[in-house]
């Protein structure tokens, strides 16, 4: 089980100053909307309405001193301590002063059914309680609109606030004196208080006991969408959490799940790569539906195929952009935002992503694997069939006709395009799965169709993929330079992990792109330069690899090494800093995530081992 976060301060007089922003945040969530919580309780980032709405908690990305977060603070802090409620989305924090007297901080965004459907409003519930004495604590909310340039007009009665701006208002209801939460004003807690933040609408019962049936009937909800997963034997904690956190990316309105819940975390320090990743890429969908549905969660799968066939549908046959807004917008211009400094003052801060703009050829792949387990799974409420598969054929024609075009590429090189093996790779399991599909559909001419177009692909990318200088698959046809992403191959069932090609691939991986077990994306120079951190999904990709060749004990150590990259929580950013251990890019990454459940269903001992 991961350990809780534990943080020391010397002693001090009066209240703390604001933790420098780090990624070791607590993450709590609704399958609407997220919010990320410091170490101390500092509610830092929250976006709202939605995922890809206005940053109105932004102090995880700079901006005016004690703006832009939710801060329940305790004089004198000497320690604190954070967990998540075992199995899931409820998060605690515990902080203590210097005199040994400590408060409990609860949150958790409402999520269970009622009524026929899943009650999960727009709303962050905070409960604080004294553990210990009667310490005296301060309640800081200062939320920010437009992007931390507008200062919400306040307004208040006896048991709220309203936070009004020109877009959007919120409410706060409380039990707490609201005169105290205005001014700022340190008090004695000696009893419990709640703070629901949401809406501008008022509650049906009391503040008191809405906030405690709310977390009552989340926990319910969340204990028993753990209970079902089918999970490993080994690495059990870690599974969970990284299911969970999969899960909260899900915008369950549409079915649209985001790559991550923030923007502009940079990949490495000081690089400018700093992207908006608070959207759906299909490709990164793929890959959460498929480890959820390797741990029998397949309904984020069918949510998500709602999404993917409104997406396809819209396309009419042609292109297909490689990412959509969470609401299927298919326009996301990118534009700086110059009121906030960025993470440490690193900016710019992107709002949007040209990537929308981009020809991924990789795309049609993953919606034809996206899709392809509703055809052959006899749980799912609305299984796939017939007519499906004609829409998906759609995505497979145009494979064939792009599969040996320039594009660029998974990794989005923004000035470089080239005929991606990554990409050809994808093109070829669209047409390999729909041949797989057609057969269980007993459509034994469309499989002969299909069939003869893997195997024509598949010729060419082992042919011109194939480096002899660097004897190994190289990262686009006729190049020379490595790319981790080839490590695919296995992976989709394109080549025998055996084959000493794949074998020799592996080696020059290893030996090019590690630093110790971490794995870089690429060796090439892009747009800023040479990578200069581990990308976390390569190093999964090479845990992956290394197992199907038999190197299993290598792969365990690998992981081992991966699951104490985490943070305390037990969650991952996008990349890995070889050198200090740090966490960097957007967080939490769906893409990491995803990593953590593989390699532990693939590494994990059996169960028939200890029963």
């Amino acid at each position: 089980m991961n350990p809780p976060t534990t943080t020391e301060h010397p002693a001090h007089t009066g209240f703390a100053a604001p933790a420098a922003p780090s990624l070791s945040l607590g993450v709590v969530g609704n399958c609407a909307f997220s919010a990320l919580i410091d170490p101390h309780g500092r509610v830092v980032w929250s976006c709202l309405p939605r995922f890809d709405g206005d940053p109105v908690f932004h102090a995880l990305l700079g901006g005016e001193d004690g703006a832009g977060a939710f801060a329940i603070e305790i004089e004198h802090l000497d320690k604190a301590r954070q967990y998540y409620d075992p199995n899931t989305a409820v998060l605690h924090t515990e902080l203590w002063d210097t005199q040994g007297q400590g408060i409990l901080i609860t949150d958790f965004a409402p999520r269970f059914p009622s009524r026929g459907r899943f009650f999960r409003p727009t709303m962050l519930v905070r409960r604080v309680r004294p553990l210990q004495g009667a310490p005296r604590v301060r309640v800081s909310l200062t939320p920010r609109f437009n992007w931390g340039a507008e200062m919400p007009t306040i307004t208040s009665g006896s048991n709220h606030i309203r936070y009004v701006g020109e877009q959007q208002t919120l409410r706060l209801h409380t039990d707490a004196s609201v005169s105290h939460v205005l001014s700022q004003q340190p008090f004695l807690l000696t009893r419990e208080l709640n703070f629901l933040l949401g809406p501008d609408e008022t509650l049906e019962g009391g503040v008191g006991e809405t906030a405690r049936h709310f977390e009552q009937e989340t926990l319910t909800y969340w204990r028993g969408w753990s209970q079902r997963l089918a999970l490993p034997l080994e690495w059990q904690e870690a599974v969970i959490r990284a299911a969970i956190t999969l899960k909260l990316s899900m915008f369950e309105d549409t079915g649209a799940i985001v790559a991550a819940m923030t923007t502009s975390i940079p990949e490495a320090p000081g690089t400018q790569r700093n992207w908006d990743y608070r959207y759906c890429w299909l490709r990164d969908a793929f890959f959460v539906v498929r480890a959820l549905n390797s741990l029998a969660e397949v309904g984020t799968m069918e949510d998500y195929l709602r999404w993917l066939s409104n997406a396809v549908v819209g396309s009419n046959g042609g292109h297909v952009q490689p990412l959509f807004g969470i609401g299927l917008e298919r326009d996301l211009p990118e534009r700086i935002c110059k009121n906030l400094p960025g993470y440490r003052g690193m900016g710019p801060v992107r709002v949007g992503n040209q990537a929308h703009e981009h020809f991924q050829h990789d795309v049609y792949g993953n919606i034809v694997l996206g899709a392809a387990q509703a055809f052959h799974d006899r749980r799912l409420l609305n299984p796939a069939g017939l007519a499906e598969f004609k829409q998906l054929e759609a995505a497979g024609e145009k494979a064939v006709l792009i599969f040996d075009q320039p594009d660029a590429g998974m990794w989005e090189l923004r000035t470089r395009a080239r005929v991606h093996t990554s990409s050809a790779l994808m093109c070829w399991a669209a047409c390999d799965r729909l041949a797989k599909i057609a057969l269980t559909l007993q459509q034994g001419e469309r499989a002969a169709y299909w069939q003869q177009h893997a195997r024509a692909m598949r010729e060419r990318i082992l042919r011109e993929s194939w480096s002899e200088e660097r004897q190994a698959f190289a990262a686009a046809f006729g190049a020379h330079d490595l790319d981790a992403s080839v490590l695919l191959m296995a992976e989709v069932g394109f080549i025998d992990p055996m084959d000493p090609r794949f074998i020799a691939t592996l080696d020059a991986l290893e030996k090019n792109l590690c630093d110790g077990p971490y794995m870089r994306r690429y060796d090439a120079a892009d747009d800023f330069g040479k990578p200069e951190v581990a990308f976390n999904i390569c190093t999964f990709w090479r845990i992956d690899a290394l197992a199907r060749v038999g190197r299993v004990d290598e792969a365990r150590a690998i992981f081992e090494t991966m699951l104490r990259a985490r943070n305390p929580l037990g969650m991952l950013s996008e990349d890995t800093h070889a050198t200090t251990g740090e966490m960097w890019g957007n967080y939490p990454q769906t893409y990491s995530m995803v990593g953590i459940i593989n390699a532990a269903v693939r590494l994990s001992a059996a169960w028939d081992t200890v029963i």
